[in-house]
């Protein structure tokens, strides 16, 4: 059964939101609840077969992105994948606001996601840029930042469609924040089935002796060591 919008924001609602803030002011990463059954899981993997639902494909290696491949859907967004990013916009947004505000940025995302879209497609910016992720054995991606065009939201959703240690090994979320005048310190998150993974699009407010700064950070993934890893990112402007 896919979930309906309703549906979607009790499941969102059900992580603690303050607390995922608070990891994700630590690390720039910080997992939800669970968003996906494992059977939408596995319905929304197997729309990778379907490439009308896909505006274009890209092979990572052939770019020198890693290796795997990924799918970017057309505006006909499927019914979980509208569902869950309508639904994560609005508890996000007091989060990427608080950020500006802390690093002496805009904060240009109206209330509205319909309305925030909107503007990315006045400034050119009409490409969706949800995607769907297909790993397997051997394959990994590059520590890489998110970012196409000038709007930017500054966070995102990856959503795990495989169960980790079941249907794949290997295969971690990586994050690696640049600091300054110091070495680069790493996380790796293990994407549980059906749950979230709240992440930076590129840096996170670091607290300084000066005050606030931006810290960068970079996203990838760890070499899949056996089967196959799907995953979900939902992007919150377009591309």
């Amino acid at each position: 059964m896919t979930p309906t919008l309703t549906q979607a924001r009790r499941r969102v609602a059900e992580t603690d939101w303050a607390a995922l803030a608070t990891e994700l002011d630590a690390l720039g990463s910080a997992p939800t609840g669970r968003l996906l059954t494992p059977a939408e899981c596995r319905d929304l993997a197997a729309l990778y077969d379907k490439p009308e639902l896909f505006r274009t494909t890209v092979d990572m290696a052939r770019h020198r992105f890693g290796s795997g491949e990924y799918r970017y859907f057309t505006h006909e967004l499927p019914g979980p994948v509208a569902a869950l990013r309508a639904a994560l916009y609005p508890r996000l947004l007091p989060i990427a606001r608080d950020w500006a505000a802390r690093l002496g940025r805009p904060a240009p995302w109206p209330d509205s996601l319909e309305e925030w879209l909107e503007r990315c497609h006045a400034a050119g910016q009409d490409r969706s840029a949800q995607i769907l992720l297909r790993y397997t054995e051997g394959d990994w991606n590059a520590l890489h930042r998110d970012v196409f065009g000038e709007l930017v939201f500054p966070l995102q959703v990856v959503v795990g469609l495989d169960e980790y240690g079941g249907d794949y090994t290997g295969g971690e979320f990586l994050m690696v924040e640049q600091r300054a005048r110091a070495q680069s310190r790493g996380t790796a998150t293990a994407l549980r089935q059906g749950h979230g993974l709240v992440f930076t699009t590129r840096d996170r407010p670091v607290r300084t002796v000066r005050g606030w700064s931006a810290g960068g950070m970079r996203h990838g993934v760890s070499t899949v060591r056996s089967g196959h890893r799907r995953s979900l990112g939902l992007v919150f402007h377009d591309a």
